[in-house]
């Protein structure tokens, strides 16, 4: 790339020099940078991407879109840029907007595959879940045996409640390419196994003959981990669950000290004295958070709230974290980022985020945002939306950590994969609802999973009065719904209320030992 004339900076440098200046606290510099490139090069669609990143970073959204809808304009056949502007419409909270770029570019892409399972994976990160289920059928029509459009549409069938056609399409995708991991812990997750339907022999000579070292090894021993658990084999279950959770943490760059830190520093910044400050409510308060750690019981509440007539849902969603970020952009480490949330508008932070949940445009006088993280924004949520209601799951800590750390997740919590990790978690997160819970009474309900599942109906009709939701008892019926999720439990949401996760902990007993001894040692009740 050119150079820009009288020794303006060149685009091929912005971002490193708008990091540069975010990080000396110059943002107006920054924006000073972007805006050089921007009017200079009014048609250079990879300088205006460059732009578009680089406002990202400084916070300006609006900015940010423009830029990308003007490269995109620019070449509309680069499937790069189209991209590009429809990630900046999500990041921006216009969802609907992404939603009709998205349209429009499976049209003009209709005849690529491959381009049809990304368009796929743009519609997923819209909750466009029925669209990304089409495109990937359309993919799969193109492209033929080709494992992964296969695999993309199993996953979308999963999504769907298509339990059938997704165990079959992953069994497909391992008879084409055996190697595929991914497809053994998808399909493990389908349903419980038993003694006369199961693929126990198929997976552990598929894991003896891989090479050391191989992809596959992970999510196979998750696989047979689940399938092992499902006919009784604890011990042999754990062994191979320990196994491929080392081997994942063994992967990753993640210091636990980091989260820890950070939890502990919102609750200094989220003191008596913020939290005092008095907020406007919105008349037209729409939003509903159903929050706590993943696997704790939010896609069952969530379901069953979603199955009444004035309720919708949105689904795991960083409306919340986007707009934030918004408004606290800037340089630096996480503290800087908490210390800089406590001074924004949150007048604004709460019409961002309503805008936000309402470009979705799923009906209902409340919709439910069921992102576990929000859990960290409390003081965030209480200042911007103070008439929301909040929903917080708790589960017996040895059952919550069990659960997190036999899951496979394809992104975030890269906590889960160490019993020591997940310890110290749990701890700074303990600490931080206790925070909550002093800093703000009666601002949430605690919802425990427990008593919520073995008595459903007492607990529904708590968990509806809570959320100010008259009595319906189609609620009691959330499995007949047939509205998508795309959770770890997926499956399991389509089923009636089980109590057979209840207490899941004790088959395990001797192996958590350490970890209950560090929580109990810190205060946490594990018995």
């Amino acid at each position: 790339m050119t150079s820009i004339s009288n020794g303006a900076l060149s685009a091929d440098r912005l971002i490193e020099r708008v990091v540069a200046l975010l990080e000396r606290g110059q943002p107006a510099a920054a924006a000073a940078a972007c805006d050089a490139v921007r009017l200079s090069c009014p048609d250079d669609a990879a300088k205006q991407l460059l732009v578009s990143h680089a406002l990202q970073r400084l916070g300006l959204f609006d900015e940010m879109t423009v830029a990308a809808a003007r490269a995109a304009a620019l070449l509309p056949l680069d499937f790069e840029l189209q991209k590009r502007l429809v990630e900046c419409h999500i990041y921006g909270g216009r969802i609907d907007l992404a939603r009709t770029h998205l349209a429009l570019l499976e049209q003009r892409f209709a005849a690529q595959g491959a381009l049809l399972l990304r368009v796929a994976e743009l519609h997923v990160h819209s909750d466009g879940h029925a669209d990304a289920f089409r495109c990937c059928r359309s993919a799969v029509a193109l492209l033929g045996d080709d494992p992964q459009a296969l695999y993309a549409s199993a996953a979308a069938a999963l999504t769907m409640g298509q339990l059938d056609e997704a165990q079959a399409l992953f069994t497909r995708v391992i008879a084409l390419d055996p190697l595929d991991g991914d497809a053994y812990v998808s399909r493990a997750s389908l349903r419980s196994w038993r003694a006369d339907s199961h693929h126990l022999d198929e997976m552990q000579a598929r894991l003896q003959q891989l090479p050391a070292g191989h992809a596959a090894e992970i999510p196979l021993c998750y696989a047979l981990a689940k399938e092992l658990e499902d006919l009784g084999e604890f011990d042999s279950s754990f062994a191979l669950l320990q196994r491929g959770a080392q081997r994942r943490r063994a992967q990753m760059n993640y210091r636990v000290d980091g989260d820890v830190q950070a939890m502990a520093g919102i609750a200094r910044a989220f003191d008596a004295e913020l939290l005092a400050r008095p907020a406007a409510p919105a008349d037209d308060e729409c939003g509903l958070f159903v929050l706590g750690l993943p696997r704790s019981g939010t896609t069952l509440v969530e379901r069953i709230l979603a199955s009444h007539s004035q309720v919708g849902s949105v689904g795991e969603t960083n409306t919340l974290a986007f707009a934030i970020m918004r408004l606290a952009a800037g340089g630096g480490a996480k503290a800087e980022l908490i210390q800089r949330s406590t001074a924004i508008d949150f007048g604004r932070l709460g019409a961002l985020y309503r805008q936000g949940i309402r470009s979705y445009g799923q009906p209902g006088a409340k919709l439910i945002d069921k992102t576990p993280a929000n859990f960290l924004y409390l003081g965030l949520a209480h200042l911007a939306l103070p008439t929301a209601p909040v929903v917080h799951l708790r589960r017996h800590p040895l059952d919550s950590c069990y659960a997190m750390y036999k899951t496979l997740f394809r992104m975030g919590y890269p906590f889960s994969y160490s019993l020591d990790d997940l310890g110290h978690y749990y701890l700074a997160y303990h600490r931080l609802m206790t925070h909550w819970r002093q800093r703000l009474p009666g601002r949430f309900v605690d919802v425990d999973y427990e008593a919520l599942v073995r008595n459903p109906e007492a607990g529904t009709r708590a968990l509806l009065s809570a959320c100010g939701l008259a009595w319906e008892p189609q609620c009691l019926e959330f499995h007949d719904n047939a509205e998508p999720t795309a959770t770890a439990s997926a499956a399991q949401v389509r089923q009636p209320i089980y109590q057979s996760s209840v207490g899941r902990w004790r088959q395990y007993a001797a192996q958590l030992a350490p970890l209950a001894a560090f929580l109990t040692g810190h205060g946490v009740d594990c018995s």
